[in-house]
């Protein structure tokens, strides 16, 4: 069931080198909603702008003009320890290279937002554990990133993805490092999380296949969107 809208992006202008001879526009003023309970894919080929707009969304980097609000809050207002309490609090983020701490078990990995959460560590492991349930891999949870295969890598970045029920979760190219019944596995996870939690899921991918699997797919090229369409077919 869809909700309110978790991201509004207006007129969003990303430049680099700004003022500069060799100033460079990635985003052209791009428009985009996404509603509370949405599966959303993003796709474009590589250099279309679609990682800059990831990057924006999971307020990783601040546009150059345009508002975004994120869950009714203004990013562009914020400063970097605001910023990092949202990505912390309200986003998960799950990347194609996992990004787990390879001296540290699966459960501790997991652990880690909850830290800087301030949860205690009993509160922690348990939740972590109940995580690692939910992605089938709690009897891998002592385990290190170096002894598990990457989908199961993968399934434990989830897991911690998920460590403060966080509004939105944005994966970008989740499967990109997988054989596909293993990126197969991770799939069903987020459908299973979208299905059961109502969870907001924003997929960064250049496979029109996995795209299709979504509710809605956003099509970017040329750092401008070219098109937004509904699973019914019908442009949004």
């Amino acid at each position: 069931m869809q909700g309110k809208n978790v991201i509004d992006m207006h007129g969003i202008v990303k430049r680099y080198y700004v003022g500069q001879p060799n100033e460079l526009e990635i985003l052209h003023g791009i428009d985009l909603t996404v509603s509370s309970g949405e599966f959303v894919s993003i796709v474009g080929e590589s250099g279309s702008g679609k990682s800059t707009l990831m990057n924006m969304i999971g307020a990783l980097d601040r546009p150059t003009e345009g508002t975004y609000l994120l869950g009714g809050q203004d990013i562009s207002k914020m400063d970097d320890e605001q910023l990092s309490d949202i990505r912390n609090q309200q986003i998960g983020f799950v990347f194609q290279n996992f990004c787990l701490i390879p001296r540290m078990s699966a459960v501790r990995n997991v652990e880690i937002p909850l830290m800087y959460a301030n949860i205690s560590p009993k509160k922690r492991r348990e939740r972590a554990m109940e995580l690692l349930e939910l992605v089938g891999m709690s009897e891998r949870a002592n385990h290190k990133p170096n002894e598990l295969s990457g989908g199961q890598n993968q399934r434990v970045a989830i897991a911690r993805a998920m460590a403060n029920d966080p509004d939105i979760l944005l994966a970008d190219e989740p499967t990109g490092a997988l054989d596909s019944k293993t990126g197969r596995l991770v799939m069903d996870i987020f459908h299973k999380l979208h299905r059961e939690q109502n969870k907001t899921i924003i997929l960064i991918t250049h496979s029109q296949e996995l795209a299709r699997e979504t509710e809605r797919i956003v099509t970017i090229s040329d750092g401008m969107i070219v098109s937004d369409a509904t699973k019914s077919g019908g442009e949004c």
